[in-house]
């Protein structure tokens, strides 16, 4: 019998793609870190088997044993100890729905808790690495630096897909956590859907917002690299794949982290067009960079757009401006061109007719009701937050905003009419 040879092998340099960042992030993760801690990184292997012609890989370390618990809280109370490591891997730019639906990974597959062990994804199983995780960071974070991948919003503008977060400096292992948010779960705002990895396994529960213990001192952020936003991208959310005729956009897919393609470079051609070049040191080019997210940002802010209308990723409204010469400057000038197009003629979307919410459909139709609700009010009745299959919680939150508008018999029995959509997505 040959001896089995092995080899050190890695993810190919530069891809993005989410099986190559969860195959570095397992190369670099060997040491364990308490809960919310700074993370300490070493490099591991991957390695392959050979044997009588076959080939398999497998992780080398992935859960190596926890290092001197005293010595991980005394460098987890002084930040400067550990700096801060930001994962090398460019983020995954996903949709509130993907957000949710990574977070029902672990939720289905029950992930145990432990601040000191890695799933076989590749995150480490505390509260961060769970959101790390949901957000696609390709590494483990801890509560010291998700903000760097966030933005500081108000309670107000919460949605699905954000988070909470309760960050300690004085004391990172004592009372630091964050919370998933799965929308409001009632209308009162008082209670939410949080989704979160806490002991013994990761759960979603109506939670007294901001949270049982520390309200006060925890902070809502929203993801950097989210997709599919607002008015902006809600067509692009919705109808991703179809032909959006005149508009000529490209979709969402062309911009963000890691894109590289011809429309970037039209994009920020068309920025410099509208004041935007002083954001550009050089180019614009065909890869997308920082420099055209703020430009876009600015844009889109001249328009008087704000929150999710105003995050930097062009959508189909923005490129329709954009292409079209419509709206403000960035200087607050008006381009010699055709009037403004005004968002409301691209809002609400096109309803997709009764036949779309039966039991047994589903689709990003089905998706986009349920987190719709979910912002209103009505998401208690989702135990598992809104998905995209049908189901008798969607047909109890219908039935109660239905109620909220006044109407009784057929006219709430919890099916979306034309009229419920309209005023859902008012």
């Amino acid at each position: 019998m040959s001896t089995p040879l092995f080899d050190e092998v890695g993810p190919q340099p530069g891809c993005v793609c989410e099986d190559c960042a969860r195959r570095r992030l397992i190369l670099a993760a060997t040491r364990a870190t308490p809960r919310c801690a700074p993370p300490v990184t070493a490099p591991a292997a991957l390695v392959v088997l050979v044997a009588a012609g076959a080939t398999a890989m497998a992780p080398a370390a992935v859960a190596a044993p926890a290092e001197d618990a005293g010595q991980a809280a005394a460098a987890a109370r002084t930040e400067q100890a550990q700096p801060d490591r930001i994962g090398a891997v460019a983020p995954l730019r996903l949709t509130r729905d993907q957000i949710l639906e990574r977070a029902r990974r672990w939720i289905d597959a029950k992930v145990p808790y432990d601040m000191r062990r890695r799933w076989r994804d590749g995150y480490r199983q505390d509260c961060s690495g769970f959101v790390s995780m949901a957000w696609g960071l390709g590494s483990s974070q801890w509560t010291g630096t998700l903000p760097r991948f966030a933005e500081r919003i108000s309670r107000d503008e919460l949605e699905p897909g954000d988070i909470l977060l309760f960050h300690n400096p004085r004391d990172p292992v004592e009372g630091s956590h964050v919370t998933i948010f799965g929308g409001w779960a009632n209308a009162a705002h008082s209670r939410y859907v949080a989704y979160e990895q806490t002991r013994p396994r990761p759960r979603v529960r109506s939670t007294p917002y901001a949270y049982w213990d520390h309200s006060k001192r925890y902070v809502p952020y929203r993801y950097k690299y989210l997709s599919g936003e607002g008015y902006d991208d809600f067509y692009d959310d919705l109808y991703g794949d179809i032909d959006l005729g005149d508009l000529g956009y490209p979709g969402s897919w062309s911009f963000g982290p890691g894109a590289s393609n011809g429309y970037v470079t039209k994009l920020g051609r068309m920025l410099r067009q509208r004041g935007g070049g002083a954001y550009y040191h050089d180019g614009p080019g065909p890869r997308w960079s920082d420099a055209d997210r703020e430009a876009t940002r600015a844009f889109q802010r001249a328009q008087g757009w704000k929150g999710d209308q105003a995050d930097g990723f062009p959508g189909p409204l923005t490129w329709r401006y954009l292409t079209r010469g419509a709206g403000s400057n960035i200087d607050g000038g008006r381009p010699a061109a055709a009037p403004p197009v005004r968002p409301s003629r691209l809002a609400p979307p096109a309803y997709p007719g009764i036949g779309g919410f039966r039991p047994g459909q589903s689709g990003p139709h089905v998706f986009a009701l349920g987190r719709r609700l979910a912002a209103k009010g009505f998401g208690r009745f989702y135990a598992q937050g809104p998905g995209p299959r049908w189901g008798e919680a969607d047909r109890r939150a219908v039935e109660a905003f239905q109620r909220a508008q006044g109407w009784s018999g057929n006219q709430a029995d919890g099916y979306p009419g034309p009229e419920t959509w309209r005023r859902l997505f008012s």
